[in-house]
């Protein structure tokens, strides 16, 4: 006969006993009505609880493929970290362009570096130029002496001559005019022909002297003085010429002979008195009266 289990069952045979919970206080049941059933507490959803437990039959796979989620996860991870840091760097290195490209001071350092090189050069010019200057020195030092004597006392020879002519006290020859003057007392009057030698002065006459109508002739200088005689005739520097007199001069016979008929000029002036100027240009005028040194009493040289 069946007892009384077996007949509840409606098997047959005894219903098997459930495994009692474990023992402790997570297995428990809450006291409270209300109480949510301690599975539905999991921190989990029911489908990430399964794909965290798969079932037993799937235990390998399931952990390849967990282990293949952690490796992904941990590259996914690198990967953006790697992207920050491109992002970063390329960041930095357009700021760096952009300074570099607006900052003003490498643009003057610039300029700076090329105007300390344009002095170097200056400055390696300006030695050169010097060490040449030193070195033609030493070469005229090295060739002086009877030259170097020579050719000074040739320049002292060449000024004391121009001086000599400039006082009268050395005849002269070179290119000019010869003016005669023809008239009248008041046509060659004193001051006429004084106008005609400041004339010819102002043309750039180098050595003058005038003759008389008897051959007397007189060196014209810086100190010569012109008057009138009495009874007629010229008193130059003391001593008496009669007309007509003949000036010799030595220059430019072009520009000398213009200066000498300018409107209202020498010849102008002569002509309106009466009296005639006749101008001849020489090749080759001598100037050969020579006048006497002239002996100073006051003037001395500046030491």
């Amino acid at each position: 006969m069946m007892s009384e289990e077996h007949r509840e069952t409606g098997t047959g045979w005894p219903e098997p006993e459930k495994p009692a919970r474990p023992s402790g206080p997570a297995s428990e049941p809450d006291p409270r009505p209300d109480a949510p059933d301690p599975d539905e507490l999991s921190p989990l959803a029911p489908s990430e609880r399964e794909a965290e437990d798969p079932p037993a039959g799937d235990a390998p796979d399931g952990s390849a493929t967990a282990t293949a989620k952690s490796v992904s996860r941990r590259l996914t991870s690198a990967g953006a970290m790697i992207a920050v840091l491109l992002a970063l760097l390329g960041f930095t290195l357009v700021v760096q362009l952009k300074t570099t490209s607006t900052d003003p001071t490498l643009a003057a350092t610039r300029e700076e570096d090329l105007v300390r090189i344009s002095s170097d050069l200056d400055s390696r010019e300006r030695r050169l130029r010097q060490d040449i200057a030193a070195l033609e020195e030493s070469q005229r030092q090295l060739r002086s002496g009877e030259q170097g004597r020579a050719a000074a006392l040739e320049e002292a020879t060449r000024r004391a001559d121009e001086l000599g002519i400039l006082a009268g006290t050395l005849p002269a020859v070179g290119p000019g005019l010869s003016v005669r003057f023809e008239g009248g007392e008041k046509a060659l009057a004193s001051t006429r022909i004084l106008d005609a030698v400041q004339e010819l002065r102002g043309a750039g006459a180098e050595a003058m002297q005038i003759a008389g109508a008897d051959g007397t002739a007189v060196r014209i200088i810086a100190s010569t003085y012109f008057v009138d005689g009495q009874g007629g005739g010229l008193v130059v520097d003391g001593r008496r010429l009669s007309g007509p007199y003949t000036v010799l001069v030595i220059g430019d016979p072009a520009t000398m002979r213009t200066a000498l008929n300018i409107p209202g000029g020498v010849v102008a002036s002569v002509t309106d008195a009466g009296g005639n100027v006749i101008v001849e240009d020489r090749e080759a005028v001598e100037v050969s009266q020579l006048h006497a040194p002239i002996k100073l009493e006051h003037a001395r040289p500046v030491s």
